[in-house]
């Protein structure tokens, strides 16, 4: 798996951006948002049971990254036309504020390790990378365990101050200083 202190790879994606599908499509690469933090975070499966509740989880907070000048990217394997028909299915993804990319052809969730070998679709991993395209953090769950959107926050929060954070150190907190 690219780990910590490593580029992101480079990436062309379709995504899905609206409901209408005369206006739902974008392309979308490494570049689409030069100078913002990324947070890309991969789903297993769409019409799953997990996988909407962490969606909806980062599009509730989407405002929140936004005002840290970061943008959220959510990828599965799936194609942009299952994200379509799964936006439009469920209520909490109708109005998603960030795009759904389809990974169909596992090229960025292979370039960065986080294919499932048995299952053979993305695990759960959430990345964060700074606006010179280097990852920060990397988060990883099992397949059955969903993830924390408000954790991916405190961490972008502790990575921007580009200081020392203590543990369950929040935005506002003080800061360690070295000796």
């Amino acid at each position: 798996m690219l780990g910590i202190g490593r580029q992101f790879p480079a990436f062309r994606l379709t995504g899905v951006v609206a409901n209408d599908v005369h206006s739902a499509f974008k392309d979308f690469d490494e570049r689409s948002f030069a100078g913002k933090w990324l947070v890309v975070f991969f789903w297993p499966k769409d019409f799953t049971y997990v996988c909407p509740t962490e969606i909806a989880g980062f599009g509730k907070l989407n405002r929140d990254f936004a005002d840290r000048d970061a943008q959220i990217l959510g990828v599965s394997t799936d194609s942009e036309f299952v994200h379509l028909a799964w936006r439009k299915d469920r209520e909490e993804l109708r109005a998603l504020p960030f795009p759904m990319l389809s990974d169909i052809k596992r090229e960025l969730s292979g370039a960065l390790g986080v294919l499932d070998p048995q299952a053979g679709v993305a695990q759960r991993a959430t990345y964060i990378v700074d606006p010179e395209g280097v990852i920060r953090f990397v988060y990883v769950t099992d397949l059955n365990v969903g993830r924390s959107p408000d954790e991916v926050l405190r961490v972008l929060d502790g990575l921007q101050t580009d200081e020392l954070c203590p543990c369950n150190w929040q935005k506002g907190d003080d800061t360690l200083k070295a000796a």
